[in-house]
């Protein structure tokens, strides 16, 4: 009986499996039709437990704004903390503002800055994470948890070995970046070699809203933007 009851109960997982393959087509379609239409955007990443008075929420919220003044939209998590604020930056610059939100059981709810028509709700995160990097031109990696380091380290391998196209990865935040920058040097790179040197040079560190313009605009001057896959 315990045999049977745990073939049932693996049945049913398996049934279940067969069906959520709808859901998440469901998901990838409406997100492939929705961000098709945004145009070239610059993704910001970081904590969602940062508070509005922290200054890496009011230098997010700088960074948008140059963004959008630069012709980019801004594409956030749709959340709380760093994501508010660069949804906030791209608002108040009067560009485009996108929402990716994933439900979860804490922290995560939308933010108001996001336009009303370019906020997506997703159940599964490598959904959402297929969208910001097919329309992302760019990366900006602000303070935050392992969410942020994901998506870090996903775009990197993703561009390191050649399946999407190579774009800008900028770390705002050179007191919070360095030390883990400097264990990819001398433990991945020098001691196991476990990495390329080229590979750094995917990486940018900056601590200003100007230098992460001056990237973005050297990287796509006189080029075109495109989604990257």
């Amino acid at each position: 009986m315990r045999l049977e009851k745990h073939s049932k109960a693996w049945n049913e997982i398996k049934t279940n499996d067969s069906w959520a393959i709808f859901k998440i087509m469901g998901e990838f379609v409406n997100g492939y039709e929705k961000l098709s239409k945004i145009g070239p955007c610059v993704s910001i990443f970081g904590s969602a437990r940062t508070k509005p008075e922290d200054p890496y929420y009011l230098l997010a919220e700088k960074i948008a704004k140059r963004i959008v003044e630069s012709g980019y939209g801004v594409i956030t998590g749709g959340g709380p903390g760093i994501m508010e604020a660069g949804n906030k930056g791209a608002h108040l610059g009067g560009g485009t503002s996108v929402g990716l939100n994933i439900e979860l059981p804490f922290e995560q709810h939308d933010n108001p800055y996001i336009d009303s028509d370019k906020s997506l709700d997703f159940d599964y995160f490598f959904v959402r994470k297929v969208m910001f990097v097919k329309y992302s031109q760019g990366f900006v990696v602000m303070p935050g948890g392992f969410g942020t380091l994901d998506e870090l380290f996903e775009a990197i391998t993703l561009i390191q070995t050649h399946k999407i196209e190579k774009f800008p990865i900028i770390l705002v935040g050179t007191k919070f970046w360095e030390g883990l920058l400097d264990w990819v040097k001398t433990i991945l790179l020098e001691s196991f070699g476990n990495i390329s040197a080229k590979d750094l040079d995917l990486i940018h560190l900056v601590d200003t809203e100007d230098e992460v313009v001056t990237i973005l605009d050297s990287f796509y001057n006189g080029s075109g933007l495109s989604p990257n896959f």
